[in-house]
């Protein structure tokens, strides 16, 4: 009589055992935490950029957590993956020679799952090359890192952080000193130009796009232009569309100019945008809008000397005209406007200051950055230079008192009149600068060679201005130096 009620009593125990786990899980109703998964890291082409492989046990947003030690700091962007989908990230933004500690990390709605923690010793910056080197003092407070263009170390295009370190590099030995300029894009790569060609890359250094001079003066003879570029030169723009807007150098004769008897060749500056195909899509000349007889300086050949290119909101550019200390607005309209100057901003130009006083004015200026638009209304920041600004009545490098300054101007385009809303006194450069306005309202500016020696960059509150971090460069000249969120285009570092 007792071995039944036995049999019944071992098996209630042994429901009872089984019941929380795999009972429920072989039912679905309970969903087990996956379990980390060994992620593969290969090195790359650049030594300081690692490739990490993961077979995603999940569905979700894929990115990778690195830095010096377990509490790693610093995250890549993040990719879409399923689960049991094979990803790999690109894993930059890393010292040289340097052991690094690094994890993937998957997150959706309902959970999250993390790697072992993995390890990668970066390599040695090449050897025998020149690259820029830097010193920091204080503390920079708006985050973030440089994206450096040096035109004349051997490599010439990185990224450095905060302390002055290198974090990443891009060199091609076949084109050194190549970096005029650097921009980074929305996809995450970067789009570096030569004289000779422009090149969209990957942060391994893999060349996704090129487009060379040859092929865009093959296109012009095709398009039935009567000029060719001589080269590209200062600055770059990558469209949504794929569309490149490049800046140019054309030459031109003139006979008899006034001053200038007999023959003269002037060197003026064309746009020129390439399709996606390398066909050219819109074309804007110097010669065919500017008058060529108004040279405030070095002419001739250099009349104009832009140097900076910007995309507007309402689809047009801007052109920083240094030789004319002029920025114009020209009616682009994604390659369907007149090329019409709309406004020239500068000293002689179509907008008038609150006083007359042309030393207000900017001159030989680099890198205008739209801060805002509302309407007719532009806030507009930029490097002024200040080669050409009038002393005591004489240009100011005749006297030895030119100073350069970043300044932030108010336009009306309605009303014509401007004003500066902000400016800051930096140490003279005689060429090159860039500026850019950091997430927490700070300013950086970048003196390319100031006094004639090598860069310095500095980090200014906007409110009561101060310099509160800077950088010196002990071996170079930064063509453009401004900050970058991370090396992750909506990554904040």
């Amino acid at each position: 009589m007792m071995r039944p009620f036995m049999l019944f009593s071992l098996t209630l125990l042994s429901f009872q055992v089984m019941a929380p786990a795999a009972w429920a899980q072989s039912r679905g109703l309970l969903m087990s935490a996956p379990q980390p998964s060994q992620g593969v890291l290969a090195p790359s082409n650049n030594p300081l950029v690692v490739r990490y492989e993961t077979i995603a046990p999940i569905s979700g947003q894929l990115s990778v957590e690195f830095g010096k030690d377990n509490k790693y700091g610093r995250v890549t962007s993040s990719q879409k993956v399923l689960a049991h989908q094979t990803a790999i990230t690109v894993v930059a933004g890393m010292n040289p020679n340097t052991l690094y500690h690094m994890r993937a990390r998957i997150d959706n709605q309902n959970q999250s799952w993390k790697d072992h923690d993995h390890t990668f010793m970066t390599g040695l910056l090449p050897s025998g090359l020149s690259y820029p080197m830097a010193t920091t003092q204080g503390t920079s407070q708006g985050g973030g890192v440089d994206l450096v263009s040096d035109l004349f170390e051997d490599i010439g295009a990185v990224v450095l952080d905060n302390d002055g370190s290198i974090l990443w590099y891009y060199y091609d030995p076949n084109t050194p000193h190549l970096a005029f300029p650097i921009r980074q894009l929305s996809n995450g790569h970067f789009m570096v130009q030569t004289y000779t060609d422009v090149r969209e890359v990957d942060l391994e250094g893999n060349t996704v796009r090129d487009l060379t001079l040859d092929q865009v003066n093959a296109a012009l003879t095709a398009a039935n232009y009567g000029f060719q570029a001589t080269s590209f030169h200062h600055d770059v723009l990558r469209q949504d569309n794929a569309h490149l807007i490049l800046l140019t150098g054309e030459y031109m004769w003139f006979y008899n100019l006034p001053g200038y008897p007999g023959w003269t060749q002037v060197l003026g500056d064309t746009i020129i945008d390439v399709a996606p195909d390398n066909s050219i899509a819109w074309v804007w000349r110097t010669f065919d809008h500017l008058d060529v007889n108004r040279h405030p300086w070095m002419f001739p050949p250099d009349w104009t000397h832009c140097n900076a290119l910007v995309y507007t909101p309402d689809n047009n550019l801007l052109l920083s005209c240094r030789h004319q200390s002029w920025v114009l607005k020209i009616q682009y309209l994604d390659g369907l406007g007149n090329g019409d100057v709309l406004w020239k901003l500068g000293n002689e130009g179509d907008f008038q200051l609150p006083v007359a006083d042309a030393a207000q004015w900017f001159y030989d200026q680099h890198f205008p950055k739209l801060l805002g638009t509302n309407g007719s209304k532009t806030t507009l920041m930029l490097y002024d230079n200040g080669d050409q600004r009038p002393d005591n009545g004489q240009q100011c490098y005749l006297i030895n008192t030119c100073y350069s300054r970043a300044v932030i101007f108010d336009l009306d385009e309605s009303t014509g009149n401007a004003s500066v809303v902000w400016q800051y006194p930096l140490t003279y450069s005689f060429w090159g600068g860039s500026v850019a306005q950091l997430p927490n309202g700070n300013l950086e500016a970048d003196s390319t060679s100031v006094n004639g020696g090598f860069a310095e960059v500095v980090e200014i509150t906007h409110d009561n201005p101060h310099p509160v971090w800077k950088m010196d460069s002990t071996n170079a000249t930064f063509y453009r130096a401004y900050r970058i969120p991370s090396l992750y285009p909506g990554v904040q570092w």
